[in-house]
């Protein structure tokens, strides 16, 4: 599919592929142990938890993203709601009126304004 893709490119786009059904980490971890011909006594499977920034489910498009039909049933175009430049020329204003004030609160709240996807790293 990747493949196929690239050959419909014609610059630009953003191509998104269905992948099918989720598969679990762990039910990979022991696919991949049993087919290098190990047990899982021998090479057992740790739990860590989630590290700053993973994610237990990925979007395939966020609020604004739509995605579009190609040619083939599993690939699909992601489409992004423009902003027109007075909309961007607004909001860098915005962002640059109150970083002068040095609120780093206020400065997020004002790039939010434009990004609304932005999330804010976890801090330890």
């Amino acid at each position: 599919m990747i493949r196929q893709s690239a050959a419909m490119g014609e610059g630009g786009e953003i191509f998104v592929l269905d992948m099918g059904e989720p598969v679990f980490i762990r039910d990979l971890a022991a696919d991949l142990i049993r087919l290098s011909g190990f047990t899982q006594e021998e090479i057992p499977i740790e739990y860590t938890g989630l590290r700053p920034g993973e994610k237990l489910f990925e979007e395939l498009a966020t609020e604004g993203e739509h995605m579009a039909k190609t040619r083939h049933p599993k690939i699909f175009i992601g489409k992004i709601d423009a902003f027109s430049m007075e909309r961007v020329r607004e909001g860098l204003e915005g962002i640059s009126a109150v970083a002068g004030e040095g609120d780093p609160i206020r400065v997020r709240e004002a790039m939010r304004g434009l990004v609304p996807e932005m999330r804010e790293p976890d801090r330890d």
